[in-house]
């Protein structure tokens, strides 16, 4: 179930980092939102904005989604109860999306990305997606398809 209720403009929502690079390198076909679970550190370290998804993806294993490849900065005061900045974080979503995700990711070619972090009121959520990743010369017909609406738009 695609979940595409909030919009850019919601005031409980605020971004803490967002994968640029999915939509150029991925065609997504649905996205879903869950929930994240993180230790206490972390947090403070998502508040400070220190996260970076480039690298990241999801995999489903024994019936959980997992967040692989994440990298959280260890927080600034952490000091001794500092967390490991590439751990393996779970996604809290429901029992269906998750069947639903493991059997598309079964399909051949289907990959889980996330999209972006965000907090929703005080809740860190992400938002990852379901999608096949794009040949080079699909990545340089929306390229110039980009460039056409941008000449049409300024003829306007």
């Amino acid at each position: 179930m695609a979940r595409d209720r909030h919009s850019r403009e919601d005031p409980d929502v605020t971004n803490v980092c967002v994968n640029r690079r999915a939509r150029h390198d991925y065609a997504i076909d649905e996205t879903f939102e869950a929930g994240l679970v993180l230790v206490g550190t972390e947090v403070k370290s998502l508040r400070a904005g220190t996260v970076q998804l480039k690298d990241a993806h999801g995999v489903v294993e024994a019936g959980e989604v997992l967040l692989v490849g994440c990298h959280i900065s260890p927080y600034d005061k952490g000091h001794v109860f500092n967390h490991d900045p590439e751990r393996t974080r779970k996604l809290l979503l429901n029992r269906r999306e998750i069947r639903r995700i493991s059997n598309r990711v079964l399909e051949r070619g289907y990959t889980l990305i996330p999209l972006r972090i965000y907090f929703r009121r005080h809740l860190a959520k992400v938002e990852i997606a379901l999608a096949r990743g794009k040949a080079q010369r699909d990545r340089r017909d929306a390229i110039k398809r980009r460039d056409l609406a941008r000449e049409l738009a300024r003829e306007r």
